[in-house]
């Protein structure tokens, strides 16, 4: 899937499996991977990579082969003691899956699930089947230990946790000898950059891993229940050198937020980006001969109002290497824009102070929605348009906070500024603090309010696209008529006038005035300067001079911290 992109694994979690000839059309060549001489696979997702250089620590070459699913029959034989498989959504219940599914009809199984289901398919229907084991890993392993189907599928083992752990190779060599196996290991993370691998092969996307763990602590989020470690440049730069060696143009450095690369176990908060740490880092990975690309995985916002001159830098030295390109709303000459995931998830201080209390750090969670439009304008500036992730239906949430998302939304159009807003339904996450929560689940129970933020979230992120003189027609008539067709009665009566707002088919200022939609407050957004000035005194001394609109007492705070520090 290298040459569709991003989009595709969006889509593939989203749309209905009987939707997929929309993928078919907009990219004809998806199923045309690539292979080597020995029909292995050329590239694969880098958690399979992973797993592989864990492998060959312990175990000949020779005994080790990945392959794409429908290669299987011809690298499983008499011969083979274990498969393993990765799966992110094999029972299509992540972030997006079943309420996008679900707005399309009554099969909400998406395209991704469909597939992974056929892989476990292939495996059960093998006449060598008796001989090995099934153990499978990947950020889908929750769904098959949560609803217990492992005789279903016919998985032996669901593995929850990174595979240079002793453990996992314990379970390999177990099943390897034909030993009974648990049905379910969860292994220790490794709590310092010894202990993690990087993989000397070519990655889909040319994923390379940058960091692992966060540190905001959000109460519905796996990832960041991991540790802080920042893997070393050299080891990066590796792994950027292999993929570029195997034929990789484009490189990704992976991370669940760039902004802490650099900072872990450092003497500064990591919530202060370590700039010239951050620059130096991804102008080697650019600047590697036969990187033609380079795409932006996770960050945050607060950083951005932190230090806007790491996102000058920064632009400066990826902006040119963005496969992306939105002429739209560039100002680049050639369009290009960086478009890395940041979670906003709620504009509502109450349910962000119950769900993400260290969301916006340094700054107070009081001041999320500032922090979100501030942040948003100094990235609009250089050329960073994120795509912001939001979640509707957390458990309690009320009308209140979905106009408090809403006053968010129309505030940053009133603005002029742009992001590619994505809403999702709240999914308790497995092992998360929020895993025995219950919000809104399917999209039929989703009331008025939510459906808007939706719909407007789509219509916003949609406006680049829809900029020719024939564009918003046909949209408006293309979703009207399928409004008419099925989804008025698939979704129910709350989703007709967020479906009239989202298909601009009457004003919104006159659907306000007939009472069927919000059209938000405008609201009172803390200067960049005002914002600073709530981080807590003793941080100060962490802010940069260059940055400009210092809080007054910035200078005597800084020299009485330099004072602490002078040798006696």
């Amino acid at each position: 899937m290298d040459h569709a992109g991003y989009f595709i694994q969006m889509a593939m979690a989203s749309l209905p499996k009987r939707m997929e000839s929309i993928i078919d059309q907009k990219y004809p060549k998806w199923r045309d991977v690539e292979h080597n001489a020995d029909g292995s696979a050329r590239f694969m997702p880098a958690g399979i990579r992973l797993l592989e250089a864990s492998l060959a620590r312990e175990f000949a070459a020779d005994d080790i082969v990945c392959c794409f699913p429908d290669d299987l029959p011809k690298f499983v034989g008499p011969r083979t003691r274990v498969v393993g498989v990765s799966t992110h959504n094999p029972l299509g219940v992540t972030f997006a899956a079943g309420v996008y599914a679900s707005i399309f009809g009554s099969s909400k199984e998406p395209i991704n699930s469909h597939y992974a289901k056929e892989v476990f398919r292939i495996l059960k229907r093998s006449p060598h089947r008796a001989g090995f084991k099934v153990i499978v890993g990947g950020s889908g392993g929750w769904q098959i230990t949560g609803n217990d189907v492992f005789e279903e599928l016919g998985v032996d083992t669901v593995v929850d946790g990174r595979s240079e752990s002793e453990d996992v190779m314990k379970l390999f060599h177990d099943a390897m000898a034909g030993k009974d196996v648990p049905r379910f290991l969860r292994v220790t993370h490794p709590k310092q950059r010894e202990g993690l691998l990087t993989p000397d092969k070519r990655t889909t996307f040319g994923v390379v891993e940058m960091t692992t763990g966060c540190g905001r602590r959000c109460n519905f989020c796996v990832p960041d229940l991991n540790p802080q470690i920042d893997f070393p440049k050299s080891a990066i730069m590796d792994a950027v050198r292999a993929n570029v060696r195997e034929g990789n143009n484009q490189i990704s450095l992976a991370t669940e937020d760039m902004f802490i690369g650099g900072q872990v176990g450092t003497q500064t908060p990591f919530y202060f980006p370590n700039r010239e740490a951050l620059v130096d880092l991804y102008t080697s990975v650019v600047s590697t001969p036969g990187v033609n690309h380079h795409l932006l995985s996770h960050s945050t916002m607060a950083p951005a109002v932190v230090d806007p001159g790491l996102i000058e830098r920064l632009s400066a030295v990826l902006l040119d290497k963005s496969p992306v390109k939105v002429p739209a709303v560039s100002s680049h000459p050639e369009g290009r824009i960086l478009s890395p995931l940041i979670g906003m998830e709620t504009a509502s201080v109450r349910m962000a102070k119950q769900i993400m209390p260290g969301k916006g750090v340094p700054f107070p969670i009081d001041e999320w929605p500032s922090v979100l439009v501030q942040g948003l304008t100094i990235l609009n500036k250089n050329n960073w348009f994120p795509v912001l992730t939001l979640m509707i239906g957390n458990p309690g949430e009320t009308d209140d906070d979905c106009k408090a998302t809403l006053d968010l939304l129309y505030e940053v159009e009133r603005r002029g500024l742009f992001a590619f807003f994505v809403p999702s339904i709240f999914t308790p996450l497995h092992d998360t603090r929020m895993e025995n929560k219950q919000g809104v689940q399917e999209s039929r129970e989703m009331t008025p309010l939510q459906w808007q933020i939706m719909m407007k979230c789509w219509k916003m992120s949609l406006r680049p696209a829809l900029r020719s003189w024939w564009g918003p027609m046909a949209w408006r008539l293309g979703a009207l008529g399928v409004w008419v067709w099925k989804l008025r009665k698939t979704n129910g009566p709350n989703f007709t006038w967020p479906l009239f707002l989202f298909a601009s088919a009457m004003p919104e200022w006159l659907m306000e005035k007939m009472g069927k939609i919000y059209r938000g407050r405008p609201m009172t957004v803390k200067s960049r300067k005002e914002l600073l000035a709530t981080i807590k005194p003793n941080h100060w001394k962490h802010l940069r001079e260059d940055n400009g609109d210092l809080p007054d007492g910035w200078q005597a705070a800084k020299s009485e911290a330099e004072f602490r520090v002078l040798p006696a």
